[in-house]
């Protein structure tokens, strides 16, 4: 009779990952989503705070112009003796001196007190940026890439950046910064008004027309993450 080696019989071996291993990779992947959340986290917290300090700033140019020259940057009438290279508004003709920032915050006629605001507090040195009032870089611009802009306040809603119920935003001067996405627009308020977007010194409106006045202010409730906004402040 012919004898057959048999092969020893050994036990399969299960092909997958075991729970363990499922376990440490499901850990090192919410390790990372954690820190891809947060680093997000931090970036929108550095707009936010780079988008508050331009409002806050810019108040600091007006005092310290003020208290160099005892006069409105923009509205300074002795600029051409107090600054070299500096440019004297002319329009609206015979409004030089008169402690008020004529134009409108969104004004792009380079003679206009609003517009030569930003040469004068460059040129006094209080603020960065080019003092060439035709450079096309000339007007500031925020962390989205909005412009920037400021105007003296009034208590006439038609001719304010931005009203609420008919009311004008108040303050002595009004700062506007456009382009701003509704999530950074909340926080912005919160952070340095009242948290409500259509009352107190800071309101927002939709961008679509950002270059009116008389806009209407949007409630933090009907305020779209998504959508871009401007935002303006009395100060």
């Amino acid at each position: 009779e012919r004898f057959t080696m048999r092969q020893p019989h050994f036990p399969q071996r299960q092909s997958g990952f075991t729970l363990i291993e499922i376990a440490i990779v499901l850990v090192i992947i919410g390790l990372l989503l954690g820190g891809i959340l947060k680093g997000q986290e931090l970036i929108n917290s550095a707009r936010v705070k780079n988008l508050a300090t331009d409002f806050r700033n810019i108040p600091a140019f007006i005092y310290g112009y003020q208290d160099k020259f005892k006069a409105l940057p923009g509205d300074d009438k002795n600029v051409a003796t107090n600054l070299t290279n500096s440019n004297l508004a002319t329009t609206p003709a015979g409004t030089q001196g008169n402690g008020v920032i004529n134009g409108t915050w969104f004004s792009t006629t380079n003679t206009d007190e609003s517009y030569l605001f930003w040469q004068h507090v460059r040129l006094a040195g209080l603020a960065p940026g080019v003092t060439d009032r035709t450079a096309a870089d000339y007007l500031p611009k925020n962390a989205s890439g909005g412009v920037i802009g400021i105007q003296s306040g009034t208590t006439n809603a038609a001719n304010s950046p931005i009203q609420a119920g008919g009311v004008a935003i108040p303050g002595a001067y009004i700062i506007c910064s456009t382009s701003i996405l509704g999530k950074f627009v909340k926080q912005l308020d919160l952070q340095v008004d009242d948290g409500n977007t259509a009352t107190g010194s800071m309101m927002a409106t939709p961008t679509t027309n950002p270059g009116a006045l008389n806009a209407v202010a949007t409630p933090t409730a009907n305020i779209d993450d998504a959508a871009s906004y401007t935002v303006c402040m009395g100060v």
